[in-house]
């Protein structure tokens, strides 16, 4: 068996599920190759890398992948035909979703797959180490994580309670064999699509939001993304978001 629990029926799912499903690929395309007018641009497309070249030291076939917060599985598609079975977990019900549970309390049995996904999620959960804790359980044995988290970002939601810097990443994940932790863009990078995430955010009205995201936003990408690659920043300090990879 692979769960523990009852997996979520489609029947709850409301409206139509075409449109619903359509909805959910918009968002996880841009998630995945987000356009020059996201202010998240910057960390999106370092994240896509990261977890691009990563991907290549893990088995290329009947890979069983478990995605954390699952609910648009934006980077699915990176895997390519390595993967045998996906299953998704989230607290919210999608028709991506296969089974409602609590990253804390997985509904899942032990030593069953062999990559999980946990993209910006633990920034929710009230003790993430116990969800760090449940996701190394389901793991098999040199089975592999890919965590994204926030170090910086305004806060989004009355239900957020954590940025992370990289000791407490490694302090989370210290029960991993092997932890490598990469900044999502320097702090040149950092600071930039902070400005992004701040202007798009405060910004009213609607208007003067669009005319940001289609003249400032893209500008501030791109000047990034030059000062990124041209000026040698090894810092992290106001790097925005980090990723890791963690070997059980």
């Amino acid at each position: 068996m692979l769960v523990t629990q009852t997996i979520a029926p489609t029947a709850q799912v409301c409206g139509s599920e075409n449109q619903i499903l359509a909805q959910l690929g918009r968002e996880a395309r841009e998630r995945l190759y987000p356009s020059l007018t996201n202010p998240n641009w910057l960390i999106l497309r370092r994240r896509r890398q990261l977890f691009t070249d990563w991907l290549k030291r893990l088995p290329q076939t009947g890979l069983w992948v478990l995605d954390v917060g699952g609910r648009i599985q934006p980077y699915r598609s990176l895997l390519g035909q390595a993967c045998e079975r996906y299953v998704a977990v989230d607290i919210q019900m999608t028709p991506l979703v296969d089974v409602v549970g609590k990253a804390e309390e997985l509904p899942l049995r032990d030593n069953q797959f062999d990559l999980v996904f946990c993209t910006q999620v633990l920034e929710y959960i009230a003790e993430p180490a116990l969800a760090i804790s449940e996701i190394r359980r389901v793991l098999k044995p040199g089975g592999w994580l890919l965590l994204s988290v926030p170090a910086i970002f305004p806060q989004d939601s009355d239900v957020e309670y954590w940025r992370f810097l990289p000791p407490a990443i490694r302090r989370l994940l210290s029960g991993f064999s092997t932890v490598d932790l990469a900044p999502e863009g320097n702090s040149i990078v950092g600071m930039l699509r902070t400005a992004n995430v701040g202007l798009f955010m405060f910004a009213k009205p609607h208007l003067l939001k669009r005319l940001l995201q289609f003249t400032v936003i893209p500008l501030l990408n791109l000047l990034g993304a030059a000062l990124g690659a041209l000026i040698s920043d090894r810092s992290n300090r106001f790097s925005a978001n980090f990723s890791a990879l963690a070997q059980k």
